[in-house]
């Protein structure tokens, strides 16, 4: 009685899975540069295929950017191996088929647009009606592919078959409430303060965050997560990095200090993130310098600024190296540069690359 119980309940159990996989889009659409939260679709994608051992054996993931029609066509019309679906993933291939800019006999720009890839997009258009019942076939583009696109615009009118997500990272003013629901997800609770800190220091690099958020879950293991645990943990971290920046800068290195910015832009730091970080960095110096002028020692400094043990040792040896008249004309520079790009007068890169080049030659 008790086995026949327990085979109602598994054929219960795969008759829902085929259920929940029968109702799966047959057509995905991932594009945008937020490969953080499109990988994370994907990984779902993965778990409804059911058995992970049998979806590993059903999954193929293609580079679109050679690849042929032909060649899609055998991986997407290929039958699954013991199980009811494969997943087929092309990687960079409907970006070939945005449209392009036309030029004129002299090669300029005239405005207008020009079909790329025509046969391969006719292809496309001709197969995917006729897709297999029995593949989930994702296009992955890691760019917005241009609303234009003919397979966006046939997998946009088809409610049913297809599904586009379009995956863009949330603005700096987004960052906190991102922060919020990401740890409520993973079961833990933060104070909106440290979700703020936590998205000041780390900036838009959705990947840093994330694993700085499974970090501060463990660290407080049940309790809601704290400014001062973000400082305490997160920001020497992050700020390891300003100081190395700061430091080519006061040692007027002006290539290191461009490389050192760049490389924080590239890992999708804000400007204007970056230029607080170097304000601050200052501010902070300008005071040390001039409690040191007093006759205090790092400790006393410390407790006066109240900064972390070891952002108080780094800011101390950097403020050595200034006057504080020095400092004080620093920051006055600082200011035009945040007046810079606040009023929009100079694009925010070009700006913040401008202010290396002048904290460095003067």
């Amino acid at each position: 009685m008790q086995n026949a119980k327990c085979a109602m309940r598994n054929e219960t159990a795969v008759a829902h899975l085929a259920l929940c996989i029968a109702h799966l889009a047959l057509l995905y659409i991932y594009h945008g540069e937020d490969d953080f939260t499109r990988a994370e679709h994907l990984k779902k994608l993965r778990v409804e295929m059911g058995d992970p051992q049998f979806a590993d054996l059903n999954t193929t993931t293609l580079d679109g950017k050679t690849l042929s029609f032909g060649e899609l066509r055998h991986h997407a019309d290929a039958i699954p191996f013991l199980s009811d679906k494969r997943l087929v993933i092309v990687e960079g291939m409907l970006a070939r088929l945005d449209p392009r800019r036309k030029a004129d006999e002299e090669g300029e720009d005239d405005g207008g647009e020009q079909e790329a890839n025509s046969e391969l997009k006719q292809q496309l258009l001709d197969y995917l009606p006729n897709l297999p019942a029995t593949t989930l076939l994702v296009f992955v583009e890691n760019k917005k592919l241009h609303a234009n696109n003919a397979i966006l615009k046939f997998a946009e009118k088809d409610k049913k078959n297809a599904q586009v997500k379009l995956f863009t990272a949330p603005s700096a003013d987004a960052l906190p409430e991102w922060v919020i629901e990401h740890v409520e997800k993973k079961g833990g609770s933060i104070e909106f303060s440290a979700a703020n800190d936590l998205a000041l220091f780390i900036g838009a690099d959705l990947r840093a965050l994330d694993s700085e958020i499974e970090k501060l879950i463990l660290y407080r293991n049940g309790g809601a997560i704290r400014r001062d645990d973000v400082r305490a943990m997160v920001a020497p971290a992050q700020e390891q990095s300003i100081f190395e920046l700061v430091d080519a800068l006061g040692q007027r290195k002006t290539q290191r200090a461009l490389e050192l910015l760049h490389e924080q832009l590239r890992h999708n730091a804000n400007e204007f993130y970056l230029l607080t970080m170097i304000v601050r960095q200052y501010r902070l110096m300008l005071q040390a310098r001039d409690l040191m002028t007093r006759g205090m020692n790092v400790d006393a400094i410390q407790k006066q600024l109240g900064t972390h043990p070891f952002v108080t040792k780094k800011i101390a040896e950097q403020a050595r190296n200034y006057s504080v008249g020095q400092l004080e004309d620093i920051m006055s520079r600082l200011l035009d540069t945040d007046v810079s790009l606040k009023t929009s007068k100079l694009e925010p890169t070009l700006a913040l690359d401008l202010l290396v080049v002048d904290l460095t030659t003067q």
